[in-house]
């Protein structure tokens, strides 16, 4: 492990756990990369001065929104503590989304800055938040990117609220439209009700690396939104890469982040020289996050060893510089004759696979259960609560224990429930990908 971060910087830590024992031929390395950022409080209050956010909020405004009446309501007052959570010095703005997208505040295509008197001028502009009209996404990622890319704020960063589907814009625009938005800006989305679609809503923040939720009742919302904009208040590094570099004959077979979602950045690649490539991670705060790399190695025999892949967490330099490493991990692969070191499974990289093996299985039984696959969705479900069980996933077991009869956890054996109520359903799909760390011992 090794931390090359500055003393007035946040600290930056990896620490790499893996099996480096491989069969004679054995080619596939699994390791589970842990980064951890701490001591960034103090740098989120110094940089507070310097205005080093900007955030924009994103509200449904169409129709729907109307019914019932408490969703506007709800909309409306949720944004306004959101608002309140702004640290002063913050640039922020607001929009109502519907087929089109409005500035709500401060309007004239720009970002107000954060005080007492913008906070509550903002929260005055909330009054004339009304709904009407239908559903285009992209149109308000696009308005928000516009404004943002306005701010030389290190932490730019999005909140988006639905209650429906993208019914007015084409699936292609919105898929283009996030294709562009990545790298530029994060972004929470959160779905309210029930009438939204899940995969529209997690894969906006699977694209914008940022988190994905339902609020099924919109009393909820304050509570959601203020929770939100503190974990945004909290951040202080952005566009972290994780950088992998492999020597020749190595291939990377995938890279996911682990903890505390699932989510695979194999596709997000984008090449930093001979045999490096970076992984984004987005905006860091106080927080330790886990990703698992798998590498294939050229065949060797016993005895042999190799370094398999580095791994270094990377940030951007100022336009000119070039950019810095935070800190390092090695990969390592050796090959030996002996039968228990080579097949031992590292804790942390079984309890990981296990982890997104769970996400899977869950998703998966969802999808066989909306198709009537009885069969199907029972294998599934039952493998998510054998897995959840053995993992101590406590939170996602008592998400499945409303979707299916636990008869026994730990084999896995369940019965569909005849009746699941919407909410159950959809709050089990979204959070699906949630992980917990492995048990202490």
């Amino acid at each position: 492990m090794a931390n090359f971060a500055k003393p007035s910087a946040p600290r930056f830590s990896v620490e790499v756990y893996q099996n480096e024992f491989l069969p004679e031929g054995g080619r596939d390395v699994h390791a589970i990369v842990t980064v951890t950022s701490t001591g960034g409080a103090a740098a989120t209050r110094a940089a507070a001065a310097h205005g080093s956010a900007a955030v924009v909020i994103m509200v449904d405004c169409s129709g729907s929104m109307e019914y019932p009446p408490d969703k506007m309501r709800g909309a409306r007052e949720a944004t306004a503590a959101a608002i309140d959570t702004l640290r002063d010095g913050t640039a922020f703005a607001v929009i109502a989304g519907t087929h089109v997208a409005k500035e709500v505040y401060p309007g004239q295509g720009r970002l107000a800055v954060a005080d007492p008197a913008t906070r509550a001028q903002a929260k005055e502009a909330l009054r004339a938040l009304s709904s009407g009209g239908g559903t285009a996404i992209g149109t308000w990622l696009r308005l928000a990117d516009g404004l943002l890319r306005q701010s030389s704020a290190t932490i730019r960063h999005g909140i988006l609220l639905t209650d429906g589907r993208n019914e007015h814009e084409e699936p292609a625009v919105l898929r283009a439209t996030l294709e562009a938005c990545a790298g530029r800006f994060t972004c929470d989305a959160r779905g309210v009700g029930t009438d939204w679609e899940v995969k529209e809503v997690t894969g906006i923040a699977s694209a914008l690396l940022g988190s994905a939720d339902i609020v099924a009742d919109p009393a909820h919302l304050t509570e959601d939104f203020t929770r939100m904009m503190e974990n945004v208040m909290g951040k202080e590094v952005a566009d972290v890469a994780l950088r992998l570099w492999t020597p020749v004959g190595v291939e990377i077979q995938y890279v996911k982040q682990v903890a505390p979602t699932v989510q695979d950045l194999s596709d997000r690649r984008s090449e930093a020289g001979p045999r490096a490539g970076d992984y984004p991670t987005g905006s860091w705060g106080d927080e330790s996050r886990e990703y698992h790399v798998c590498v294939r190695v050229p065949a060797a025999s016993v005895g042999q060893e190799m370094l398999a892949a580095r791994a270094t967490l990377i940030l951007p330099g100022a336009p000119g510089e070039p950019p810095a490493a935070l800190a390092q991990g090695l990969v390592r692969a050796v090959w030996t004759d002996d039968l228990a070191a080579s097949t031992a499974i590292n804790p942390q990289v079984a309890h990981y696979t296990g982890q997104a093996e769970l996400a899977q299985a869950i998703q998966q039984g969802l999808q066989a259960r909306k198709l009537g696959d009885v069969g199907g969705a029972t294998a599934k479900l039952g493998r998510a609560v054998q897995l959840a069980s053995a993992s101590g996933n406590a939170d996602t077991a008592k998400l499945l224990a409303k979707v299916v009869d636990v008869v026994d956890a730990a084999a896995g054996t369940v019965r569909l429930k005849a009746k699941v109520a919407d909410a159950d359903e959809m709050t089990l799909e979204t959070r699906s990908t949630q992980t917990v760390r492995v048990k202490k011992t």
